[in-house]
């Protein structure tokens, strides 16, 4: 990497982290360090928090061995070496007049006509960002090192040039060089307010090359506001020329619709007279549109405040193009005169330059376009959002954004649409670059964009911030708070602080903190990312509410607000608690709350080990995560869903809104950190937790020892962990929720005799030696789970895995699973294992695949269960199955008394409980028998 020379501040800043920097010590006599591990050499440390119990490893310090998810990361990993990122840097340059190299940005939500206006442009970027570190993290190739770079430097420049004066851009022009105002650099010419000097009549003459087909962006603009004003668009709304003068506003405008267009990219010479009652427009030096009733004329305009080249007085476009050869005349030019500016400019016409102003635009920089009139009217390059911005600015789009939020009462997207969500996705990107990397460039950015918020925010009221917070999507600030945290504790200011508890949303963290569930109707992605930065903010600040309420929080979500597949919200907001059958549609399951989920949920757990945090985190990992990546490669898009429809037949969506959506960069992110939480040490290093079943391997520098993970999980049902280098710790290995009978540990080959539960952990305490080599089993069975508001509605899995059925039914199928269920409770003899096909099985002829395969079958992660007939061992009973009033039938509540030790204790159990049945005049007593003896005379799998 190239680093530019430090000045003085950053020379001290950087002798000062040259202590964060993390110790490599020698793994001499267990293995030799990996090329990421050397490669993290060059990166920074993030201090784990006082108040974590336990501490996460590095990328670095863990690498994904052969399967699933090394197989899923290699297609994110390819996106990521090939792309080119001076594409997502194109819309940084722009926006600070910079050249952009000829690259183009990206369609959908990021790039200059994204949607919205592109008004969230620049947070595709930030994913990118920390998409490349993770990736450099995790593999020490140089090409994702040499990416960053390349944005890093960018950024720099752009902040540069943010932070200064606009200057012209000098391009080839129609005679010699023009000046260019690029699309989305949001810069025009001002003249000066004696330029028309009190003319009676006017010829105003240009060559111009647009550069987009906006409509009703401004050739000139002379006037006072909407109500008083003369203007030439290059284009109304039918894609034609248009002059127009008023003094009484919209309606009562005075002008000439051409009747030749503007070609995009192309020169054309405009040209407008004005005197008398005739208005003429020409295109290339033919009359193009002529008005003669004109009452208005500059004289009835008089004195007027703005006279701008390339804006409006409208909220409309600014004019993106070239100019060149601008004049201003205080006479009508004749026909012939006008026709001759077509072949020569004006210098050298029959004209000759304009009298009131002539501008050759030939300047190659700087904010001055001198007047070669003779009457000095030289007038000004100008950004229409200000001159320089605020110190340490940095942002795809004008500072206006920040700036309108604050007086904003209602969303608008259109207008504003989240500028701190955006700005938290570049100040994370920078913050994991410099992790990654030791890039202080990255670091200087990140403080800087820190020190501009908190300069900012700080000098508003508290009402005002409240207010700006609460406001659906143009007050989003996703997970700034945590990333602000992070600085600080690399950095110490306590500005740092102060400026994420500016952030704080009091409504939800009191609330959330005092268990008052307020989530229904709001956005969810909103939301999610709050409460990991009031995680991160009690971890810097000790205050009790915000860790508090993230809890609370979470309890709101899992499982009242919780898919089978980990996922939550429909059409990106909440309903009411407990309500996931009521609220089944194609735009469930965002893929950024997933994101969000699993960051809130491991952070929670390094606070408190509750193995219900990492239940969750496996559920979602597996499922909805892991499926929202398709599998296939792709050089232009991540192919990551947006919504995972849970409709019946419902076709997953890979590139929705052309691949830059929020949710395709958290794809991006967790498709380049699925090793992150495989493993976590105590804080004493005493403990070594095994929380995710992944094929891995662990350098654990500060024990000396490396760990092996070596499984096809979950395809294989047992893992082995394998030992290189002597150490003392205990090994808590999680004990599933959903793993059957038969869960075992051995050591060498000899079973423990140690008590599992199933959602905590197993303690194995030992001083292992090198060769030890630690076997799991991990059997898994067929259980199904109900929608909490609807029993019948049910989900099928496979140990971790969700069994999807691969169906175009868009109606819910109906779906049996008793008739061969197993004495253990195990539904896996109803289904017919697939040859060839691991966790794939039929059942009734359909297909039942794991979730995670990112296909574009459809698919059915719901069905209807009906169980009519009392079926035992594949014997129909021939007898209805009865049903109580609350939807619980006797072959559920049989059933629901599994695991049974042998067939007779399910016929003792089965006799008491069809007696209560007949009792409660559900059953008769002949169907009792009948049921009786059919249980008797079947078959059970154990």
């Amino acid at each position: 990497m190239n680093t530019p020379a430090l000045d003085r501040r950053g020379f001290l800043r950087a002798t000062a982290l040259a202590g964060a920097l993390p110790l490599l010590p020698s793994l001499a006599g267990t293995a030799a360090a990996p090329a990421s591990a050397i490669a993290a050499a060059s990166g920074a440390a993030l201090p784990a928090p006082a108040a974590w119990r336990l501490r996460p490893f590095a990328l670095a310090d863990v690498s994904l061995s052969s399967g699933l998810f090394e197989d899923k990361r290699a297609l994110m990993l390819d996106y990521a070496r090939g792309y080119d990122v001076n594409r997502l840097l194109q819309v940084f340059r722009v926006n600070a007049g910079l050249p952009t190299l000829g690259a183009v940005a990206p369609s959908g939500w990021e790039g200059l006509d994204g949607e919205a206006n592109g008004n969230l442009r620049g947070h595709y970027t930030g994913h990118f960002l920390s998409m490349l570190s993770q990736a450099y993290a995790s593999t020490g190739e140089q090409v994702f090192a040499d990416n960053i770079s390349t944005m890093i430097g960018a950024l720099v420049e752009c902040r540069q040039a943010l932070n200064r004066s606009p200057s012209v851009r000098s391009v080839p022009g129609r005679f010699g060089t023009a000046v260019e105002s690029q699309r989305g650099s949001y810069e025009f010419a001002q003249l000066p307010t004696t330029v028309l000097g009190g003319a009676a009549e006017l010829t105003f003459a240009a060559w111009v090359r647009p550069s987009h087909g906006a409509a009703w962006a401004r050739i000139f603009d002379f006037g006072n506001d909407t109500t008083r004003y003369m203007y030439l668009a290059a284009r109304n709304q039918n894609g034609l020329p248009r002059f127009a003068i008023t003094t009484g506003g919209a309606g009562r405008e005075q002008g000439i619709n051409a009747n030749v267009a503007l070609p995009v990219g192309e020169w054309s010479h405009v040209a407008l007279t004005l005197a008398d009652t005739v208005a003429t427009l020409y295109v290339n030096g033919v009359v193009a549109g002529r008005n003669t009733a004109m009452t208005l004329g500059p004289a009835q305009l008089g004195q007027l405040r703005n006279y701008w080249l390339g804006q409006s007085l409208y909220p409309d476009p600014v004019y993106a193009g070239a100019f060149d050869d601008v004049n201003l005349w205080s006479r009508a030019l004749t026909d012939a005169e006008v026709a001759a500016l077509r072949t020569q400019p004006a210098s050298a016409a029959p004209a000759g330059r304009g009298d009131l102003a002539s501008y050759d635009l030939d300047e190659p920089d700087g904010q001055v376009l001198h007047d070669f009139s003779g009457r000095a009217q030289h007038a000004t390059w100008l950004r229409t959002w200000g001159g320089p911005s605020h110190p340490g600015f940095l942002a795809a789009y004008p500072e206006t954004q920040f700036i309108t939020l604050e007086t904003m009462t209602a969303s608008n997207y259109f207008v504003v649409w989240a500028p701190y969500y955006t700005a938290h996705k570049i100040l994370r990107g920078l913050l994991d670059a410099y992790l990654a990397t030791g890039d202080l460039r990255a670091l200087d950015l990140a403080e800087g964009m820190c020190d501009w918020m908190y300069s900012r925010l700080s000098k508003l009221p508290a009402a005002t911030l409240q207010r700006m917070w609460g406001i659906f999507s143009s007050g989003e600030y996703g997970g700034i708070v945590e990333a602000i945290c992070d600085l600080h504790a690399l950095t110490g200011k306590a500005e740092h602080v102060a400026l994420a508890k500016l952030f704080d949303l009091n409504r939800l963290i009191d609330s959330c903190a005092g268990a008052q569930d307020i989530l229904d109707g709001l956005h969810a992605n909103q939301h999610i990312p709050i409460l990991t930065g009031l995680v991160r903010l009690h971890d810097e600040t000790g205050e009790d509410r915000y860790l508090a309420a993230a809890r609370g929080f979470w309890n709101m979500v899992v499982p009242a607000r919780m898919y089978s597949i980990g996922g939550t919200s429909t059409g990106e907001f909440w309903r009411v608690s407990g309500r996931i059958a009521g609220t089944i549609s194609d735009t469930n399951a965002e893929t950024c709350c997933a994101h969000n989920m699993l960051k809130l949920s491991r952070m929670l757990f390094f606070h408190e080990q509750n193995p219900k945090y990492m239940e969750y985190y496996e559920r979602a990992l597996f499922n909805q995560v892991l499926g929202s990546k398709q599998d296939k490669a792709d050089a232009e898009k991540p192919l990551t869903t947006y919504f995972i429809g849970l409709t019946p037949g419902h076709v997953r969506d890979y590139t929705p809104k052309q691949g830059t959506t929020c949710c395709e960069g958290t794809g991006m992110e967790s498709a380049t950190k699925y090793q992150d939480s495989v493993f976590f040490a105590a804080g004493d290093g005493s403990a070594l937790y095994l929380n995710l079943f992944v094929a891995s391997t662990l350098r654990w520098a500060a024990k000396g020892v490396i760990v092996e993970q070596s499984t096809a999980f979950p395809v294989e049902q047992d893992t082995r962990l394998t030992i290189s280098g002597n150490a003392t710790f205990d090994l808590m290995v999680r004990v599933p929720a959903w793993v059957g009978p038969g869960f075992a540990v051995a050591v060498n080959g000899k079973a423990l005799k140690l008590d599992a539960v199933p959602r905590t952990y197993l303690r194995v305490a030992r001083t292992w030696r090198s060769g030890d080599v630690v076997t799991i089993s991990l059997p898994f069975t067929v259980r199904t789970e109900a929608a909490l508001d609807d029993r019948s509605l049910q989900s099928l899995f496979y140990g971790p895995v969700n069994l999807a059925v691969r169906d175009a039914s868009r109606s819910y199928l109906s779906v049996g699973l008793y008739r061969n269920a197993a004495l253990s409770g195990d539904l896996l003899p109803s289904l017919t294992p697939v040859e060839g096909k691991p966790l794939h099985f039929t059942l009734d002829g359909r297909e039942l695949a794991p979730f995670h395969e990112g296909t574009e079958d459809p698919t059915h992660v719901y069905f209807r269960r009906s169980e009519p007939i009392v079926v035992f061992g594949g014997r129909d009973s021939g007898v209805a199955n009865p049903v109580r009033a609350n939807g619980v039938s006797l072959l559920d509540e049989l059933w629901s008394g599994a695991p049974y030790g042998s067939k007779t204790e399910l016929l003792k159990k089965l006799e008491s409980l069809t007696s209560s049945w007949v009792t409660d005049g559900l059953l008769s007593a002949g169907d009792r028998s009948t049921i009786l003896a059919t249980a008797k005379c079947a078959q059970f799998v154990p």
